[in-house]
């Protein structure tokens, strides 16, 4: 599961950050994003969260949303790895 979440977590990025293509592909788990990637503002949080909760299939309770999550790309996988599992 989690190559599948890899992968699909490096498109939703791609598509709703309209980052260059192949520029995910680059990401490490140590890849920082929110405050480290111009286009992760506070305006494209928003829009993340949606796309991760429709393309996974998973609710993103508003109390799980904290800085931490967004900080790097590993974070990030790991925060949707344990959401599907819990899913």
């Amino acid at each position: 599961m989690t190559d599948d979440t890899d992968l699909r977590l490096r498109g939703i990025l791609t598509d709703v950050l309209g980052l260059k293509q192949g520029q995910a592909d680059s990401f490490t788990d140590d890849s920082g994003l929110f405050g480290e990637l111009p286009e992760l503002d506070s305006m494209a949080v928003a829009g993340l969260l949606t796309e991760l909760e429709d393309r996974f299939d998973i609710i993103i309770e508003d109390d799980e949303i904290d800085g931490e999550m967004l900080e790097t790309f590993g974070a990030l996988k790991a925060f949707v790895a344990d959401k599907r599992q819990a899913g």
